[in-house]
């Protein structure tokens, strides 16, 4: 991680689960953190986890990733405030699984699926690799995928999670040659957690089932960032010792 120490890192959907866990682990890196979200109190609050000097590099910025004006503002403060971003996290997503794809009525809960975990994905990327571009530097992008995003389970009330996330996988395969075509350097990794404790699983009986802890993931991400400047972390599937899928 040391090529990262004071460089740039906005992680999305930063406010709980994975992204709180991310945002935490970087700052403790030594990369400037912006946290995105639209619960910025709650990325105020993690600094609380932190020492004084690493709370100081942990910012947070409101961001909806469902509006593209959102989107480019916070990249737009982040190149005036810190010279563009050099890592970038797709964290953010959501999940309506109590409402089916072919229930009646739901074309918002369908909407804010897509918009969230495939178009704000795609469009943060798009911004990242734009100031990354223009600043010559050699970054690294990193969705957070999904168990999900490989293989759809014989449950009636995944939405259209399971496709949001297929269209991350092959999102990220068509960023890989993007990159390569361009001649550049910039890595991008694709992290399929299996099931892990966040807000996103709602009341599910964890307790009964094997499951991963948030930070299990934010060490995933440290992993694939610490690689040499050769190495590029294409596809890393993590699952809790025991799962059944």
């Amino acid at each position: 991680m040391d090529r990262w120490v004071g460089k740039v890192a906005i992680v999305t959907g930063a406010s709980s689960g994975i992204g709180a866990a991310t945002v935490i682990a970087l700052a403790n890196a030594g990369m400037i953190t912006i946290g995105l979200a639209r619960r910025v109190d709650r990325i105020k609050e993690l600094k609380k986890q932190l020492t004084a000097e690493a709370a100081g590099r942990l910012h947070a910025f409101r961001c909806d990733v469902t509006k593209e004006d959102d989107i480019l503002v916070a990249f737009k403060h982040v190149e005036q405030v810190y010279g563009g971003v050099d890592v970038l996290v797709n964290n953010a997503g959501v999940a309506r699984s109590t409402i089916g794809v072919l229930s009646a009525n739901n074309t918002q809960a369908l909407r804010d699926v897509i918009d969230t975990n495939l178009m704000g994905l795609a469009l943060c990327s798009r911004e990242a690799f734009q100031s990354m571009k223009k600043r010559s530097a050699d970054g690294h992008i990193l969705h957070i995928n999904s168990i999900l995003g490989h293989t759809v389970l014989p449950m009636g009330t995944l939405n259209v999670y399971p496709a949001s996330k297929y269209g991350v996988t092959a999102l990220t395969e068509t960023m890989r040659h993007e990159l390569r075509l361009a001649e550049t350097k910039i890595k991008v990794t694709s992290i399929s957690p299996g099931l892990v404790r966040t807000e996103i699983i709602g009341d599910f009986a964890v307790d009964t089932v094997p499951i991963l802890e948030p930070e299990d993931i934010a060490d995933a991400i440290l992993y694939a960032l610490g690689t040499p400047p050769r190495v590029q972390i294409h596809e890393l599937t993590i699952k809790p010792v025991g799962e059944s899928m």
